[in-house]
């Protein structure tokens, strides 16, 4: 049975990048698979990385019964953390919603104002010939 680099690492309780970087730099030999993959023969695993006891494979990690509280403490102020950040996303979401349809309506009022103020005698100007002096005076 040959291990893969989650496997490996779980066995020895080494990160996956560790025992990558073993591979790579050659002081663990592996056999590279078509998909990228590595297959690592336990032997040579435990030659350069002993392997972990059963008891620590199961249990990482153990809690004293005086560091319990100490845990739901941390845990308590974790949630609390946790949802003043959700607090504050959806306070920023509705900002910038209010933001957007405040830059929307700004711009629609600014086409109207433009509409409105833009110099129309240019136009009406163009639109009837000028006529001279004498054509007012006689074309009545």
């Amino acid at each position: 049975m040959r291990y893969t680099l989650g496997e490996a690492a779980k066995a020895t309780g080494k990160s996956k990048a560790a025992i990558s970087r073993a591979i790579k730099n050659g002081s663990m030999s592996a056999e590279k698979q078509d998909n990228g993959s590595y297959k690592i023969d336990p032997a040579e695993l435990h030659r350069v990385y002993p392997a972990l006891k059963a008891e620590q494979e199961t249990q990482p990690f153990s809690v004293n019964p005086g560091e319990a509280g100490e845990l739901r403490e941390l845990q308590a102020r974790l949630e609390a953390a946790e949802q003043r950040l959700r607090d504050k996303d959806n306070v920023i979401d509705d900002l910038r919603r209010r933001l957007d349809a405040e830059s929307e309506e700004r711009r629609r009022t600014q086409a109207v104002l433009t509409g409105l103020l833009t110099d129309r005698r240019e136009r009406r100007e163009a639109a009837a010939p000028k006529r001279g002096f004498w054509r007012k005076l006689f074309d009545r």
